[in-house]
């Protein structure tokens, strides 16, 4: 493993924080694995797997297919640009993690997932 530590860092160990988000802003797991595997293409039943297995989010992102609207996630996460990440893999992450904020935020669903 080359790169920032949370390459390394088990989608396991970040998940109930993820949750944690969205629940505090009064929304479900549903809402929140739904933009997983809108994202990533895992299922519910392979997004359990890699939770169980503890896959690093290197490991995850390399097993995932990701959507072919992705790069549509664009704006500021931790104060960074998604789009000028130069690491695909963090880039991948930070994806992720606009998703989650926008699931807490409310935003609707169909704009979440970019599809209106």
């Amino acid at each position: 493993m080359t790169g920032h530590r949370i390459f390394g860092t088990p989608v396991a160990a970040v998940y109930p924080h993820y949750l944690a988000k969205v629940e505090r802003k009064g929304h479900t797991k549903a809402e929140l694995d739904t933009v997983i595997e809108w994202l990533t293409g895992f299922d519910d039943r392979a997004l359990a797997q890699h939770l169980t297995d503890e896959t690093s989010f290197e490991d995850f992102f390399a097993a995932a297919h990701l959507h072919p609207n992705a790069p549509l996630i664009r704006g500021t996460i931790c104060g960074v640009r998604i789009e000028e990440l130069d690491d695909p893999l963090m880039r991948q992450i930070r994806y992720l993690d606009k998703l989650v904020d926008e699931v807490a935020k409310g935003r609707p669903m169909e704009k979440v997932l970019r599809t209106a």
